[in-house]
């Protein structure tokens, strides 16, 4: 029988960002069932079940060697010290605890091609159609359709007091758009929190650059406080601009994408090729 997998989230109080980690942990564990692997979840802090809860639960079904991986896109140098510090207690409580850490999720190449997928849906919704003036005359109903040359993309990170993982940020949306978003005007990149330019400052560059559309892309695993946060700033801003179409994409979410991802960072850890 395979080490199981231990899922680690950062934890928020957020009942719809929890929720979807444990549909997400379910899902993997109907995968690796297949493979005699068991999966558990837990969060650093804030929410349940506790990281501590769910190594115990573990340890108590006679695992003693499992594969930790962090649900994070970056890598954040605060998940990379505090989850090890973290698991190093949890060796202290069962002496014969042993763990492999897998590594962060992004910017895997699927993980890209998820968030094209997001970036996708919010473009395609009911096109946003405007009134011109036809020949210089009245104001006619003749639509003047937005193309995806007009189109401009703002990948919003979480963001941190960590200049290396918000410089993480920039190169995903840089490698975003070279590898899925290059028909598009530009990808600027901003953040929810902690560090500029926020979500209105992204949106305002797009915007002198000439964008007649802004499509909000989160860099976000699963909806929560954070989503509604990004989501309030962009419409705040759209309010204030009703001449500019501005669009908001979901998350990248619990799917079957993801979960590849995820399986294949399990993979290697078993492998020894681990962060």
């Amino acid at each position: 029988m395979k080490p199981p997998l231990l899922l680690i989230g950062q934890g928020s109080h957020d009942d719809n960002g929890s929720a979807e980690f444990g549909r997400f942990v379910h899902r993997l564990r109907c995968r690796l069932d297949r493979t005699a692997a068991d999966v558990s979840g837990g969060y650093v802090a804030q929410a349940r079940p506790r990281l501590s809860d769910s190594i115990a639960s573990l340890v108590a079904r006679g695992y003693h060697r499992m594969v930790a991986l962090p649900l994070s896109l970056t890598g954040d140098p605060r998940i990379g010290s505090d989850i090890p510090a973290l698991m190093a207690l949890e060796q202290e409580r069962h002496p014969m605890l042993t763990c492999d850490y897998g590594r962060p999720l992004g910017p895997d190449p699927r993980v890209l091609s998820l968030l094209a997928e997001r970036l996708s849906d919010a473009a395609s919704e009911v096109p946003s159609l405007r009134l011109v003036p036809a020949g210089g005359g009245p104001l006619e109903e003749e639509p003047e359709r937005i193309e995806t040359g007009e189109t401009a993309v703002v990948l919003v990170g979480d963001g941190s007091t960590s200049p290396a993982a918000n410089a993480d940020v920039h190169r995903v949306s840089r490698l975003f758009w070279e590898t899925h978003a290059h028909e598009y005007m530009t990808v600027e990149t901003a953040f929810a929190s902690l560090t500029p330019p926020g979500v209105p400052g992204g949106i305002e560059r797009c915007r002198r650059l000439g964008a007649r559309r802004v499509i909000v892309v989160p860099y976000l695993l699963f909806a929560g406080g954070l989503l509604e946060k990004v989501w309030a700033q962009a419409m705040a801003y759209a309010a204030g601009h009703p001449d500019l179409d501005v669009r908001c994409a979901e998350v990248i979410g619990d799917c079957e994408g993801l979960a590849d991802v995820v399986i294949d960072r399990y993979e290697e850890a078993l492998a020894g090729i681990a962060w």
